[in-house]
């Protein structure tokens, strides 16, 4: 019994614009099925994708603050002249340098229109097979705890581990790793970025997040009331989670 990632969930001022930059940066597209706006790889929404893990981008009052992320995309090039063009490209969408220091020089930081982080790394082996988006990234206090949490939680191997980082990987081959890596005296916050889970047909919802409380994910409040078809909480390093209904239901 474990959860399959859905997608990375987004909180923007506009939805929509910020929608339509990923959709351009990723080469996918986006739809507008309600209220959020959905960015993936197919003609059509398909949601959720089978093989890669989209974005869905929803709507808040509130502009970012946070100077830093603590949990980021990572986009795939594949050679250092797809690199190139990639940075270009995104430069032109409207993204921005948003500093390196943290990541070191090999690894490019920058931010969509809203703010939220995002890194270009040099071509790496491992990314061929992920789609546009090589891995989802997760600053944290102990990575290797971090992949015995979340690998419990969705099932996915690890597949590196060190004292400084550790990486996850889906079982199927196919989209983004999940990496965790040590920045230390980082403040547990909660992101404008976080990954929304989903039940397999005919789990349960509630028995998957008393599952994660005994994991060692703890409940969050954040006003979100007692009439949403999902259940938000923290991972042991303070990063939101959402667990959706069983398929058919709202997102997170």
């Amino acid at each position: 019994m474990a959860l399959r990632p859905a997608h990375v969930n987004i909180k923007a001022v506009d939805p929509v614009a910020v929608g339509e930059f990923w959709a351009q940066a990723l080469g996918w597209n986006a739809f507008h099925p309600g209220v959020t706006t959905y960015v993936g790889p197919r003609a059509e929404l398909v949601w959720p994708d089978p093989d890669f893990l989209g974005i869905d981008i929803v709507p808040v009052p509130e502009p970012k603050t946070a100077t830093t992320s603590r949990m980021r995309l990572e986009l795939a090039s594949s050679s250092p002249g797809h690199r190139a063009e990639l940075l270009a490209r995104l430069e032109r969408l409207g993204a921005k340098p948003a500093g390196a220091d943290r990541l070191g020089a090999s690894c490019a930081l920058l931010a969509d229109p809203e703010g939220n982080e995002f890194c270009v790394p040099g071509p790496q082996e491992t990314g061929r097979d992920t789609g546009p988006i090589s891995a989802v990234v997760m600053d944290c206090t102990d990575p290797p705890a971090m992949a015995r949490f979340w690998g419990a939680a969705i099932d996915w191997p690890v597949v590196a581990v060190t004292g400084e980082r550790a990486t996850l990987r889906s079982g199927r081959g196919t989209g983004p790793d999940l990496t965790f890596v040590r920045v230390p005296g980082t403040t547990p916050t909660l992101d404008r970025l976080h990954l929304d889970l989903r039940p397999d047909t005919g789990d349960d919802q509630a028995a998957q997040a008393v599952r994660l409380r005994a994991l060692g994910a703890a409940d969050l409040d954040v006003g979100q009331g007692g009439d949403v078809s999902w259940i938000c909480l923290t991972d042991p390093d303070g990063h939101e989670l959402c667990v959706l209904a069983a398929p058919g239901g709202e997102s997170g």
